[in-house]
């Protein structure tokens, strides 16, 4: 089976993970600040902060802004339920802003519109949540300017999209949010295995988030309210969570770093080929730039006019030939959850007619010619019939 994505591990990646399996630290030792510092310098920000997913990234950046009971976060229903549920595990409700029908993104005039209902009724976000699908920044300068106008803190959701190019610089360079988070889950761009990370320009959140992946817990004299006891006291001043990585996973992911514009000159590549195979039948393809450069994490098709009700046959179809493709994602208010909270199918038109119509092509850096051309010949099997 052709998998819709899978990680790319090199020899330099097992030595990397090798050494540190043979040093004195697994985990806590020198291979996570430094996995941060060249993270930090790959995006042009001054703080990361690495963690064991970006699911726990997401919950501490919300914590970090204060996020809690009787706040109101917003995303978009397009998205992993983890971009809702960071807002719901600290108390807080959640809402969605509908995509825009090109991009698959967070749509800035449908932000807008919501905003001024949200005005006229009392009750605005604390913060927002747009997610850049596929590896495609949303159009962050749009929503920047309309959250600013409400005093509304931003956190991207950039799991999709480390080495993306938005206005000139790196998604991850926060120059329109106040944390942005990615993901090394690995199927994504770049791996730890396992593991997220936070990004901020602002030093009050970078240290927040620091204690709060490790118990809240501090060793700085000046953060007690007692004297030092020892070199081995410490004191825990808030409360906290064990959402540390590894030293093992932050090796693998300094090592995956160094090929992140090889990775994604690679997806670039195969998705080039896509585009122009499948141009002709009754899709709608991805767009792979927005003022800027798309990560392409992943490659989806909308099928069009009478294949539009026909997804689960086609999806079918391609699994029985050996290509695994997948659906990303089923809208966040769709799930039972999100159902027993009020939320209802059809408040979110253009998310769930994008879902109705959605498939994930393989896309991997790993992809073979020969492996991409069997996806390509099998879509215009199915599509010509």
């Amino acid at each position: 089976m052709i998998p819709y994505g899978r990680q790319s591990i090199s020899p330099e990646d097992i030595d990397a993970v090798t050494r540190v399996l043979r040093s004195d630290f697994l985990t806590q030792g020198p291979e996570v600040p430094a996995f941060e510092a060249a993270l930090a310098a790959v995006c042009e920000v001054p703080y990361a902060v690495a963690m064991n997913s970006a699911t726990s990234a997401l919950h501490v950046a919300c914590l970090a802004l204060n996020v809690g009971h009787g706040d109101l976060v917003w995303t978009v229903p397009n998205t992993f339920a983890a971009s809702a549920n960071c807002a719901r595990l600290c108390g807080a409700e959640v809402d969605f802003v509908d995509i825009d029908p090109d991009s698959w993104n967070m749509s800035p005039a449908e932000l807008a519109r919501k905003f001024v209902l949200a005005e006229s009724a009392g009750r605005l976000p604390k913060v927002i949540i747009p997610v850049h699908f596929g590896g495609l920044s949303c159009d962050m300068a749009s929503i920047h300017r309309i959250a600013k106008n409400y005093g509304v803190r931003i956190i991207e959701d950039a799991s999709h999209a480390i080495g993306a190019v938005y206005d000139g610089g790196p998604v991850g360079s926060c120059q329109y949010s106040d944390i942005c988070v990615f993901s090394f889950h690995p199927v994504k761009i770049v791996t730890c295995a396992e593991g997220g990370a936070a990004l901020t320009r602002q030093a009050d959140l970078n240290a927040r988030m620091q204690r709060l992946r490790t118990h809240g817990i501090v060793r700085d004299q000046g953060l007690m309210d007692r004297t030092s006891e020892g070199p081995w006291f410490y004191q825990q001043i808030e409360l906290g969570l064990n959402y540390r990585l590894t030293d093992l996973q932050a090796a693998l992911g300094l090592s995956q770093l160094a090929r992140l514009d090889a990775f994604v000159t690679q997806r670039h590549q195969i998705a080039e080929r896509y585009s122009y195979e499948l141009k002709g039948l009754p899709l709608q393809l991805p767009l792979v730039e927005y003022a800027g450069r798309s990560a392409l994490h992943l490659y989806v098709v909308l099928l069009k006019g009478n294949w539009a009700s026909q997804r689960a046959r086609v999806f079918s179809q391609l699994r029985e030939s050996g290509i695994g493709v997948n659906v990303h994602y089923i809208p966040v208010h769709y799930h039972p959850y999100y159902e027993a909270l009020g939320f209802r199918r059809g408040q979110f038109p253009v998310s769930e007619d994008y879902y109705s119509r959605a498939l994930s092509l393989p896309m991997y850096p790993d992809l073979s010619h020969e492996e991409q051309a069997k996806v390509i010949a099998q879509m215009h099997a199915i599509l010509a019939e």
